[in-house]
């Protein structure tokens, strides 16, 4: 009976499929065995997630409330990060602009590799003149210093968290789609990708079923990659009064307004400097962890 359930059950699973799960399997096994540093930054990011999505139940007091008796005080055990010139604590505002951070650096990176891989799977998998409009569109993309076209941007429009995840998710798909579209001109011929072609299986489904998936480790590297760079370019905005605006909390403008107490209180820019400092390293060694865990699994 066991022997017959075994016998089902593989039966459902396409000797492709159990490749794909093969390989990921070998991945996931040899980042967890030789990439320690990279498994201690997803560890770090996944306490960072909980704690900013926790943050009302976590956070000691309103990152808003305003204590003019209590302005720059030192750490101890009822601000553990002391508080702000304001007298608000700097603990609870660095867990709440941990949270505007990541919902801007997650929600750009969808945009952008969404339109990324869509662009380069079109571009590689048509090609001529397709290929050719696309891709030149994504070389003048690249010719545009894309922080100085973000600044135009909000200097237009409101600078909401909407538009800024917006328009950073819109101004860095180029990589994306450059990437994608690699895998796609590497896979395209190869036998399975043939045999289902000549089946008379749609373009979409050749797509969707056969070539993006052999894209995948490719697309979440550059996703942790795009989220690092969401954040940078976030709290750069921010940090120049082009981002979020207070008094909502932003590790951006938390180093802003501590520019001003530099020498009488350097601690103020420590803590939303280290937590970006933290975020855009773990996030990056991630990535790489995860791109050496797929090179080597295809050795």
């Amino acid at each position: 009976m066991h022997a017959m359930q075994t016998s089902v059950t593989t039966a459902h699973v396409s000797p492709l499929e159990h490749s794909r799960l093969s390989h990921l399997r070998s991945i996931l096994t040899t980042f967890a065995r030789n990439h320690k540093i990279a498994a201690v930054a997803g560890i770090f990011l996944f306490v960072l997630s909980l704690a900013v999505a926790f943050a009302p139940q976590i956070a000691p007091y309103d990152p808003n409330q305003i204590s003019l008796r209590d302005r720059l005080l030192g750490p101890s055990l009822d601000h553990y990060f002391g508080t702000d010139e304001s007298g608000r604590d700097n603990f609870s505002r660095v867990l709440y602009g941990g949270r505007i951070s990541l919902v801007v650096g997650l929600a750009a990176m969808v945009i952008s590799i969404a339109l990324g891989t869509v662009l380069g799977l079109i571009a590689g998998f048509r090609g001529g003149i397709v290929d050719a409009v696309i891709m030149r569109a994504t070389d003048g993309m690249l010719a545009i210093p894309t922080f100085f076209f973000v600044l135009i941007v909000l200097a237009v429009y409101q600078s909401t968290l909407t538009t800024i995840s917006i328009v950073i998710g819109l101004t860095s798909w180029m990589g994306c789609t450059r990437i994608v579209r690699g895998e796609v001109l590497r896979t395209q011929h190869m036998e399975f990708v043939t045999a289902s072609i000549a089946s008379g299986a749609s373009s979409v489904r050749v797509l969707g079923r056969h070539i993006l998936p052999q894209a995948v480790p490719a697309i979440v590297v550059t996703s942790t990659f795009c989220i690092a760079q969401a954040i940078l370019l976030e709290s750069t905005l921010s940090y120049l009064g082009l981002g979020i605006q207070p008094p909502q909390a932003s590790w951006g403008n938390m180093l802003s307004n501590a520019q001003d107490f530099i020498f009488t209180a350097p601690m103020q820019a420590v803590y939303p400097g280290l937590a970006i400092l933290l975020t855009v390293l773990a996030f990056n060694a991630l990535g790489e962890g995860i791109r050496e865990a797929t090179d080597q699994s295809e050795r």
